[in-house]
């Protein structure tokens, strides 16, 4: 039913997201990673607005996505039911019921596709961004191996100019991490490897941005 209806709000959804986000997308390297994923992968992006997880839905059109939505947002019966309907995966921000770490690893390990904002929720004005990356993702990835795909967005999607979202080529949890170092250590340093490569993201769409190549 989830694959059924999110694919109807995609089908639905799409004209107005091309009229609203005008979304230009660019890439670390297209010919590694493009919009087409193959496989299990983790999105991991950051945080700019409600609005994010629809323009991940454009971005990544081809696959089903597993977003990890906070509690708070299933309080209303009817957001709660259509999250529901998304198939979103609920995150107690209070951290009393880490199922959903074991969901997105059954997932991946059957091929699916999960979505993750790790600075967990929406930057404050002036506030430093990307905020620091919360670890589930990184735990998350490193107990089911799938790649990390970082994405970067600057969340213009109703500005006279245009959305811009970065894709960046994945991150293989294995490459990254030291078998020899214990599990916590390795989370911290994968952790900081995303945060970093989304911040490079970032400084790259901004100078591009800046040079009016796109």
């Amino acid at each position: 039913m989830g694959k059924l209806f999110t694919g109807f709000t995609k089908v639905t959804a799409y004209p107005i997201e091309l009229m609203v986000f005008r979304t230009k997308f660019l890439y670390e390297d297209k010919s590694v990673q493009s919009r087409k994923i193959k496989g299990p992968a983790i999105i991991v992006s950051n945080h700019t607005s409600v609005y994010d997880f629809a323009q991940m839905m454009q971005a990544f059109f081809g696959r089903h996505l597993h977003c990890l939505m906070a509690d708070i947002l299933y309080r209303k019966k009817m957001m709660s039911w259509f999250l529901n309907q998304l198939d979103g995966i609920k995150i107690s921000r209070e951290g009393k019921n880490f199922s959903f770490i074991e969901k997105s690893v059954d997932i991946l390990k059957k091929g699916g596709v999960i979505e993750i904002y790790p600075e967990s929720r929406i930057p404050e004005p002036k506030e430093e961004t990307p905020l620091e990356f919360k670890p589930s993702a990184a735990y998350i990835a490193i107990l089911s191996g799938a790649p990390i795909i970082p994405v970067y967005t600057d969340g213009n999607y109703f500005g006279k100019g245009r959305a811009h979202v970065m894709i960046g080529k994945p991150i293989i949890p294995s490459e990254i991490i030291d078998p020899s170092l214990e599990m916590n250590k390795n989370i911290e340093i994968l952790t900081n490897h995303m945060r970093n490569k989304v911040i490079a993201l970032r400084d790259e769409t901004n100078n591009q941005k800046e040079q009016k190549k796109v």
